[in-house]
């Protein structure tokens, strides 16, 4: 489980001004911060499927974010790509 904190600096990583927290640019560093999480989880119980079922659910989420951001502002989606060491 993601902590306060841990949100709270993947937002701040990302973010487009003082107080966003809602911005696809935003949302895409909470999710990339779960799923990095779930697959160390993912590590160490193979048989654990609801937690894979929710992980794919995730990456699916965090694709269509991304894919929404890279026809609306091309420029904020290579900067959140490069910024959470993302590959296209």
């Amino acid at each position: 489980m993601i902590t306060k904190e841990d949100k709270l600096t993947a937002i701040k990583s990302t973010q487009l001004h003082d107080g966003d927290v809602g911005s696809s640019s935003a949302q895409v560093a909470i999710l990339t911060k779960r799923i990095n999480e779930i697959t160390e989880h993912m590590k160490q119980n193979k048989h654990d499927f609801m937690a894979r079922r929710g992980l794919i659910q995730m990456v699916g989420r965090r694709k269509k974010l991304l894919k929404a951001l890279e026809q609306t502002d091309y420029d904020q989606y290579k900067k959140v790509i490069e910024t959470l060491g993302l590959r296209k």
